[in-house]
């Protein structure tokens, strides 16, 4: 395998990076607020509704497994071109659905193609300087946060005017039309390596065995994303069983989120500072103050109004702790190999969305049993897991690696 001549920067705005993150992984997080009204569609409870959110979130896992690693040896701007114009074949679908199979197939279908995001993702570190890595991320990454959030509040609006399937057909008009944005606004960007798809999967477990900070990082996310989604697959049975609120008020509070988001690029700044494990640190203890705080003031004797008021404080802080570990996770993974940045996001981004299908999967359960208090413990305990990891990896200034350079290692892959 050779690596090819290191290529100039390539020249492409920072915020459009940023928006076609939004789209790709908006398309993930329509349902989430709109679990209720499917349900009522097909008939059957939010125990199997909850699987809607859950095959998404499998289907976008296998798509940063076999999609992504082709961000380091295929053209990117055709391939994301192609990626997009696919996910709008697969909401048109999804919109047409006649049963909640078929529905739930096309989740899966849509968190395939979702993934496209983390092809997108590791262009911004190749814009700056390494030292602005952090910065970088964090701009790009806000794009991220608010598709992610805003795609709930655009679902719950749309929803009560028109009905969730009408949500789905929006959604493809977008990302059709995104198709000749991109060809437009962005440059080609060719691929770093000159390397088949066969050696491209093969290195994901190299990166994977000889990088600790990888593994680290990888598992961490993975327990910390596992807990927000505990949250947000759950919010709409919340709401409507305590407070009868329905799919348009689920949605605002990812207005609210949004909010919390916005932590982003301060985060990228302060892990070019402090280091990336001082913000995860950080971030993991507001997330655990946030389900504490949510906890406590459900069960707390006040009025509705004070409930809605202290969830939405909730959000934001729950929304703020798990962007700043995404974004020190990611500063971490793409210092490591320059030239492997996808297949670092393809193994971290596969590890982190499992660990999101894992939490939606058992907050549902915990929700069809326990109701919230079973939801929050549950969430807890994933940030106590992800914290006696934390505590004990990597202990270097992680400006730096936790092992040495494996380009030779992958160069004989």
């Amino acid at each position: 395998m050779k690596t090819k001549v290191k290529p100039e920067r390539p020249k492409a705005p920072l915020s459009f990076l940023g928006i076609a993150c939004a789209v790709g992984v908006s398309t993930m997080y329509y349902n989430q607020p709109l679990l209720e009204e499917i349900g009522r569609t097909y008939g059957v409870s939010a125990g199997h509704t909850g699987f809607v959110a859950v095959a998404t979130q499998v289907g976008y896992a296998v798509g940063l497994l076999c999609f992504v690693p082709l961000g380091d040896i295929l053209e990117r701007r055709a391939l994301m071109m192609r990626m997009y114009g696919a996910a709008s074949i697969g909401l048109v679908l999804t919109s047409l659905a006649p049963t909640l199979g078929w529905l739930i197939a096309g989740s899966v279908l849509i968190g395939l193609l979702a993934s496209v995001t983390h092809i997108v993702l590791p262009i911004a570190p190749d814009l700056v300087s390494h030292e602005e890595r952090g910065r970088a991320i964090g701009t790009v990454m806000i794009g991220l946060l608010l598709g992610i959030l805003l795609a709930r509040t655009f679902a719950g609006w749309v929803s009560g005017i028109h009905g969730w399937r009408y949500v789905f057909g929006v959604a493809a008009v977008m990302n059709a039309v995104f198709v000749p944005l991109l060809y437009r606004v962005m440059p080609k960007l060719p691929p770093k390596q000159d390397i088949r798809y066969a050696e491209a999967m093969r290195s994901l477990w190299t990166l994977f065995r000889n990088q600790p900070l990888l593994r680290e990082s990888s598992f961490v996310g993975a327990l910390v994303f596992a807990s927000f989604s505990c949250f947000w697959t759950t919010l709409a049975f919340l709401l409507n069983s305590h407070y009868r609120l329905g799919a348009g008020v689920a949605g605002t509070f990812g207005l609210v989120g949004a909010a919390g988001a916005l932590v982003a690029p301060l985060a990228g700044r302060l892990a070019d500072r402090h280091g990336s494990r001082w913000v995860l640190t950080v971030g993991m203890s507001l997330l655990a103050f946030s389900y504490i705080f949510l906890w406590g003031t459900e069960r707390a004797h006040a009025s509705i109004a004070l409930h809605i008021i202290a969830l939405a404080i909730g959000v934001i802080i729950l929304d703020m702790g798990a962007q700043m570990c995404q974004v020190a996770n990611q500063t971490r993974i793409f210092g490591l190999v320059p030239s492997a940045r996808s297949r670092l996001n393809t193994v971290y981004m596969t590890i982190y969305f499992s660990g999101a299908a894992i939490g939606s999967a058992l907050a549902t359960i915990a929700w069809v049993h326990l109701k919230w208090n079973g939801v929050c413990s549950l969430a807890v305990g994933f940030i106590a897991l992800a914290f006696l990891y934390h505590a004990n990896g990597c202990r270097i200034d992680d400006k730096h690696r936790c092992h040495p350079t494996i380009e030779d290692e992958l160069m004989e892959a």
